[in-house]
């Protein structure tokens, strides 16, 4: 069968595109995912000075990565759903424009809130850009040959993120980190032009569309509502309060009332029939693990290296190289392996154990844990991360309708988001207590230091009470040091919670279907379907026309032909 088909692809369809062709239209999607890890990674080893600046407190740290990621989450399968109905092209480019806009606008916010609300702005175009550049991927290359290009958009993935937080660490203490926000604009004007020039789609029939509406406003109700209930709880109130049942309960309703709406939908934003594959069902568990530990790691160590081991922006970023590193080798050699032997199953348990380890690992650290060791902790918790992140996408669209791959590709992309939303909201909320509870548990011991400093103790004593994040670095060593032993068991604790959702991602993938991965391209399954179907149709009308037409009029028909020879018999 998968013979006839690649012939009815290979007859039905444009050849296959040569490897320089591919990576000519590859350049565009690689350059404006760069663009958008970019403006991400910028930022995040500058985001303790810019909260510290904004007189942000720990609540504002983490709201100001998690509406950014709350935003990716919930735009990302109307991105997918888009992309089954309209112009993928058009699309991608309106997201990179959407993405560095807001980007450019949250350069100058003057408070906490501004701030946060660009970066929500700014995960609109982040959904966009991760659901479509693999969509688009899935239209132009096999889900065979997928691995070695899966490979550079992990080394792109790679170099951004290494030289956003290096490029960001410089920025910040050369001129302020305010630039950090305008970096991106020429890559992404680049990226547009290129996108123009070189990416050509295989066109597609054009259809009625219908948008549910209701579907994305449910959807972001309840996740919102969840969000904002895990962050401020225990905080602005009780855990098991009025506050939470009400929160918690609208929440667990919108999800209700989503689902609902999803079964009715003419065409739903997240259809639930995708569900019905194992592949895709598995796939989602795994990714949200994954998602958690990639979004977690890459907020929470920054914070790690700057408050309790006293790094510059500069040397946070050079300090998580390791993670990186381990993330690069993985997605890229795992690629081009995948593209190689066939075979994808071995290799991401292999990843979704190293995930396991890393994370494990990293919730032992303290601040004055050997370097060396925290470098192999983050190794192993990237390296999990590339060879998982990407090749679950891969196999859920090697699986998936080729009509629905848009949906099915958005889907994974957007638990991931999920999961690393919810970890990193989880994992801040934990911190946050974290620290608070320790603040309290050595007030004596921090109180002397502060007495010992004399008269310059006022002000350290005024900077610690206002309930912002303190600049850790530059407090007296005698406060300093009680401070970062503080943040580190608060930030090493918190990542404790990824653990069982690696676990739980590991299971998950041990039981996916060992399907193997197709030569075929979306554009070349969707014109082998047309062509079986085409072919059943002929057949069919052909059966009925037999059937029905005179015996004079199909004299030469071979069934005719036979009864009268045995007549004559």
């Amino acid at each position: 069968m998968a013979t006839s088909l690649d012939a009815t692809a290979a007859s039905g369809s444009a050849p296959a595109m040569s490897h320089r062709k591919v990576l000519e239209a590859l350049s565009g999607l690689l350059l404006g995912m760069f663009v958008s890890m970019l403006a991400s990674t910028v930022v995040s080893s500058s985001l303790p000075v810019i909260i510290h600046d904004l007189e942000g407190n720990q609540a504002a740290y983490t709201w100001v990565v998690t509406a950014t990621l709350l935003t990716t989450a919930i735009s990302t399968p109307v991105w997918g759903k888009l992309a089954d109905l309209f112009n993928r092209k058009l699309l991608i480019q309106i997201a990179i424009v959407i993405f560095v806009l807001a980007t450019a606008a949250a350069g100058f916010s003057q408070d906490t809130t501004t701030l946060i609300a660009f970066r929500a702005i700014q995960g609109l175009g982040a959904g966009g850009l991760a659901a479509l550049s693999q969509v688009i991927m899935a239209d132009i290359i096999s889900p065979r040959e997928r691995g070695r290009y899966m490979g550079l958009f992990g080394a792109v993935l790679a170099v951004a993120t290494v030289g956003g937080p290096l490029l960001g660490g410089v920025i910040t203490d050369t001129w302020g980190w305010r630039w950090n926000f305008f970096v991106a604009l020429p890559f992404a004007v680049l990226a547009l032009i290129i996108l123009q020039r070189t990416l050509h789609i295989p066109a597609r029939a054009r259809r009625k569309v219908h948008i549910d509406y209701v579907g994305i406003v449910l959807l972001a109700s309840a996740v919102s509502l969840l969000l904002i209930w895990i962050t401020i709880a225990g905080d602005s109130f009780e855990w098991w309060s009025l506050q939470s049942a009400l929160m918690v309960g609208g929440a667990l309703l919108a999800a209700i009332l989503f689902v609902i709406v999803e079964l009715r939908a003419r065409e739903p934003l997240i259809p639930l029939t995708l569900f019905r594959n194992r592949t895709f069902s598995l796939a989602v568990i795994a990714s949200i693990a994954t998602g958690i530990a990639m979004f977690g790691a890459s907020v929470y160590l920054s914070q790690y290296m700057q408050l309790a081991r006293g790094a510059t922006p500069t040397e946070a970023g050079l300090m998580t190289i390791p993670m990186i590193a381990g993330l690069l080798l993985a997605s890229v050699g795992v690629g081009a392996l995948i593209t190689r032997t066939g075979k994808w199953k071995p290799f991401l348990i292999v990843g979704a154990v190293s995930l396991i380890a890393g994370a494990s690992l990293l919730s032992t650290i303290h601040y004055d844990t050997n370097f060396v060791l925290v470098s192999v902790y983050m190794f192993l918790l990237g390296a999990g991360v590339g060879m998982t992140m990407q090749n679950l996408v891969l196999i859920v669209q090697n699986t998936s309708n080729p009509n629905e791959i848009g949906v099915a590709s958005s889907g994974v992309t957007f638990f991931r988001s999920l999961g690393g939303t919810i970890g990193v909201s989880v994992m801040g909320a934990a911190l946050a207590s974290s620290v608070t509870s320790l603040v309290a548990d050595r007030t004596k011991e921090i109180s002397a230091a502060i007495a010992g400093l004399g008269d310059s103790g006022t002000a350290v004593a005024a900077q610690l009470q206002s309930g912002t994040i303190p600049a850790v670095a530059s407090l007296p060593d005698t406060v300093r040091v009680i401070f970062e032993d503080i943040y580190a068991q608060g930030i090493s604790h918190s990542f404790l919670i990824a653990v069982p959702f690696a676990i739980a991602s590991l299971i998950a993938i041990i039981f996916i279907p060992n399907k193997p991965l197709t030569r075929m391209t979306t554009s070349e399954r969707i014109a082998a379907s047309e062509a079986d179907l085409a072919t059943v149709s002929v057949s069919e009308g052909m059966d009925t026309l037999g059937a029905s037409a005179s015996p004079e009029t199909d004299a030469p028909t071979t069934p005719i032909t036979t009864r009268t020879r045995g007549d004559q018999r």
